[in-house]
């Protein structure tokens, strides 16, 4: 009689967990001996599956991991990988593809999935994926309009077109993606086993385990009430800017984050707002309506927490719809995201963030960010929100900390340096610190100077370059302090360096990009194929990281 299986207790699953497991395939082995039905199928019978993923800020990734979880215990020997380590032969190899990317800035592609896309587009020498079977999922924001979703379906058509067969049709998923990219999975799946015959296959381990990935802690979905502990303007009262310093309780929480992680936050619209969109669409704010969750409330607390109305400013249609009818029109008010500004080895049992409030008039309407004028004018000092750590594995402080690091944090784009350089500071990392910041006036706009120039005194920060754009007739930004610096900072990069820059992505961060191909091949005596082929290189071996937005 053949041993019964044992989950090994290195396995990664809770003793609740190996235990049901244990039990269920004592059964199952049970019942196929007695039935006479085929064993339980061994690793080389399984079938084997790529899952691939391109992420910039982590959801792709995530969502990748996860479905190896699920492929493998439904059959698949499923390898998940990222889009950088990847080269046309390993798709060919595994036969099966399952590939998820997002979208960053203009329509472009995941850093770790540029050189990939490169490679499906060699002149000349594009490689044939003939039988490889593959579906696509795509993650973007339907707020970019023009360019949702641009990545995923720039891939799933390049992949179609080298002769790989699309067994399941793309899904490009919005913000709010959890939902459809379960039920793309499951389909993928179906299809690479063969359609209605692979149904039956899919009713395996992973359908009847215990969910692993259900909310026991603070997440997305259940996000922890966290006191709001300080709200402090960093720039001057003289300044055309408003950027605040928020700080937040995390006691009692059980959250954790390292430093390039990200803080995702609940927010509410600004009440005026919401009683203009009733008033503008003649609605009765009492009137019971759906939420998101399928629970019942009043049509004005509906539009003020769970729905996005900024859109429907200066609106006004001919008649009044249905409260249901313009509730299902409207999107889901999602949680904002907001990279990090401290280290929490620094400040114990708290998280702070680094937030421009946006004011401006358009058409002669008074338009603001919505969660950035929640936080800095309605919520106050005492009062909680929902937040919950979103994690950045792309965005990491050197582990070995005599690393040298350069960092390039315009604006608001400090926050996560801020982060960096108390980290290095409260463990004592002997790395060289160099930080490029920018804004507009240096009297008014020089956020977090009292800290940043403690740090250049006492030796902690090795350089500080600055460019404050309107100080002079001509505009100086980062960059051009990059090329004023461009032979130090090829030494730099030669010594080994970490490059990483947080900011906008439309136009600083391509300018920056820019400018360090220029250095690379001016200081380093390099051809421009040579120059782009060291920043692949840098971005394959987490030197050259990115937080853009």
């Amino acid at each position: 009689m053949p041993a019964v299986p044992i989950i090994p207790d290195s396995a990664p699953f809770s003793q609740e967990q190996r235990a049901w497991l244990n039990g269920f395939l004592a059964g199952v082995l049970s019942n196929s001996q007695a039935m006479g039905a085929a064993s339980i199928p061994s690793a080389e019978s399984k079938r084997p599956l790529l899952i691939a993923y391109g992420s910039q800020s982590g959801n792709a990734e995530c969502f990748a991991k996860k479905l190896g979880k699920d492929a493998a215990g439904r059959g698949f020997a499923a390898q998940v990988s990222s889009l950088e380590s990847l080269q046309t032969a390993d798709l060919v190899k595994s036969q099966n593809l399952l590939l998820v990317t997002s979208t960053w800035g203009e329509g472009d592609m995941p850093d770790n999935a540029a050189n990939f896309w490169d490679h499906l587009n060699q002149n000349g020498s594009s490689p044939q994926l003939t039988g490889v079977k593959y579906s696509v999922l795509a993650l973007g924001d339907k707020n970019y309009a023009d360019t949702f979703c641009l990545a995923g379906r720039k891939i799933d058509e390049r992949l179609e077109q080298l002769g790989a067969q699309r067994v399941h049709p793309r899904v490009d998923c919005d913000v709010e993606f959890d939902e459809p990219a379960s039920e793309w999975s499951d389909a993928a799946l179906v299809a690479l086993l063969g359609g209605d015959a692979g149904m039956a296959k899919l009713e395996t381990v992973s359908q009847a385990l215990p969910d692993s990935d259900a909310p026991n802690s603070f997440s997305k979905k259940n996000p922890f009430p966290a006191r709001l502990l300080a709200n402090i303007r960093l720039n001057s009262e003289r300044s055309s800017k408003d950027t605040r310093h928020f700080a937040f309780s995390l006691a009692g929480s059980g959250l954790s984050y390292e430093t390039g992680d990200a803080l995702g936050v609940r927010v509410q619209n600004d009440p005026e707002v919401v009683s203009s969109v009733i008033a503008a669409h003649q609605l009765d704010a009492d009137a019971p309506v759906k939420l998101p969750d399928g629970t019942q409330a009043p049509l004005q607390e509906a539009l003020a927490g769970h729905y996005e109305i900024r859109s429907l400013l200066g609106v006004r249609p001919d008649k009044a719809p249905a409260p249901d009818e313009f509730i299902d029109s409207l999107k889901k008010l999602q949680p904002r995201l907001y990279s990090i500004a401290s280290s929490l080895k620094a400040h114990p049992d708290e998280v702070h963030l680094c937030i421009a409030a946006v004011r401006y008039e358009k058409d002669g309407v008074r338009q603001q960010g919505v969660a950035s004028t929640f936080l800095a004018d309605r919520l106050a000092i005492g009062d909680m929100t929902g937040v919950f750590v979103h994690t950045a594995k792309h965005f990491r402080v050197p582990a070995n900390g005599d690393t040298p690091i350069i960092m390039i944090g315009p604006g608001t784009g400090i926050a996560p340096f801020r982060a960096f350089l108390e980290e290095r500071h409260v463990t004592g990392a002997r790395g060289k610190n160099w930080l490029f910041f920018g804004d507009q006036k240096l009297d008014h706009d020089f956020l977090y100077r009292d800290e940043i120039q403690a740090w250049v005194k006492d030796g902690h920060l090795t350089r500080l370059d600055t460019a404050f754009s309107r100080d002079q007739e001509k505009k100086i930004y980062v960059q051009n302090r990059m090329l004023d610096a461009a032979a130090e900072l090829w030494q730099w990069l030669e010594e080994g360096a970490h490059f990483f820059v947080c900011g906008d992505a439309s136009r600083m961060a391509k300018d920056v990009d820019a400018v360090l191909h220029q250095v690379i091949a001016t200081h380093g005596g390099k051809s421009t194929e040579d120059a782009a082929s060291y920043v692949a290189e840098m971005k394959k071996s987490k030197r050259y990281a990115r937080d853009v937005y």
